[in-house]
């Protein structure tokens, strides 16, 4: 099948590298420097050091050649961040107005809200697409994944979720294969919670590690963000048990307390004082919690929707308390019952 994915960070190149064997795979991305450094040394070296690119992949700074590439049946995957994913969606419906044929099949792997729209990636994407005769089928590929380790082909299980029912068994059959596990979710809304909002609460995981509360207050932070999690979700219209599943709940352990979580590592460095404009350039990738935990705070409140500890990542992430503040204003709240008699989680 030809696949092409579009950005070439982290994600992008790793999952280029994982079925570059299976499939005829272009990866494209905007800078032509890095894309020749990724041609002359094989290797990412900015966001994906030590992982050799497989022999086979084509690699391009042509947007229009690697929409072409993947066609009407292959497969055309967006790796680039939520803030860059409308341009892209709009490059590909320009291209599509005047290519032959336009892409049929879309993957997101973006995680998170676009700011100020508030709006999940897959409805970027319809809002972009709305009344385009050739709008293709959207999905979106999550769950617990880091890059370096999906890059070395060491086992990852993931969830693939779209409404279109055609696009779903695409999607499965184009990426299940070696040590990558593909499952099936039609909950698409929830999924896309599942792997905004973990990001969030990886932030208050760190911070919670980085001032030494231990592991029982890592483990109820968990908890509680799944609680959060899944309140938001039910809220918008998703499925209780997607959070129960790899986008929910697996997404959310490994993003909370793996080490090459990069969301984690911006509430580490929270806790010793750092200023966040400092954390982020440090970083040099993109940790998506810093932009969506506001997004996630209005949401909630919206909907009228408790996340005490969303709102304190979003109250820190804004400098309006300290890391050690806002840790206290959790621990002096008000008892509440685990489970509320509604049977939803409280």
């Amino acid at each position: 099948m030809n696949i092409s994915i579009l950005g070439a960070g982290a994600w992008g190149t790793a999952l280029a590298c994982q079925i570059a064997a299976r499939h005829t795979v272009q990866l494209w991305g905007r800078d032509p420097q890095q894309m020749q450094l990724l041609r002359g040394r094989g290797e990412n070296t900015r966001y994906l050091p030590g992982a050799l690119l497989p022999e086979s992949l084509d690699i391009t700074t042509d947007l229009g050649q690697a929409i072409a590439h993947a066609g009407g049946d292959g497969l055309l995957v967006l790796a680039v961040p939520v803030a860059g994913l409308r341009e892209v969606a709009q490059a590909i419906r320009a291209h599509g107005d005047k290519a032959p044929s336009a892409p049929r099949n879309v993957l997101i792997l973006a995680k998170g809200f676009e700011r100020g729209s508030r709006m999940l990636p897959h409805e970027v994407l319809e809002a972009v697409f709305d009344g385009w005769g050739a709008r293709p089928a959207v999905g979106v590929l999550s769950g617990p994944s880091f890059a370096q380790e999906v890059a070395r082909g060491l086992p990852v299980a993931l969830t693939l979720a779209s409404s279109n029912a055609a696009l779903i068994p695409h999607g499965v059959r184009a990426l299940h294969g070696g040590s990558m596990r593909v499952y099936a979710s039609a909950d698409l809304l929830g999924v896309e919670v599942g792997g905004a909002v973990k990001n969030v609460l990886a932030i208050a995981c760190g911070v919670s590690d980085g001032l030494e509360q231990g592991h029982n207050a890592r483990a109820a932070l968990i908890t509680r963000g799944l609680a959060e999690m899944a309140r938001l979700g039910l809220a918008l219209g998703a499925r209780m048990e997607t959070f129960m599943g790899l986008s929910g709940l697996g997404d959310l352990v490994l993003t909370c307390t793996g080490e090459l979580s990069r969301n984690r590592r911006v509430g580490l460095q929270l806790a010793a004082g750092k200023p966040l404009a400092h954390i982020v350039a440090e970083l040099g990738h993109v940790a998506e919690g810093v932009y969506t935990a506001q997004t996630v705070l209005e949401l909630s409140r919206n909907h009228e929707v408790a996340m005490p500890i969303a709102g304190a990542v979003a109250d820190v992430l804004a400098g309006h308390c300290s890391a050690q503040d806002a840790l206290h204003a959790l621990l002096a709240r008000e008892p509440q019952p685990e489970v509320a008699q509604s049977r939803e989680l409280r």
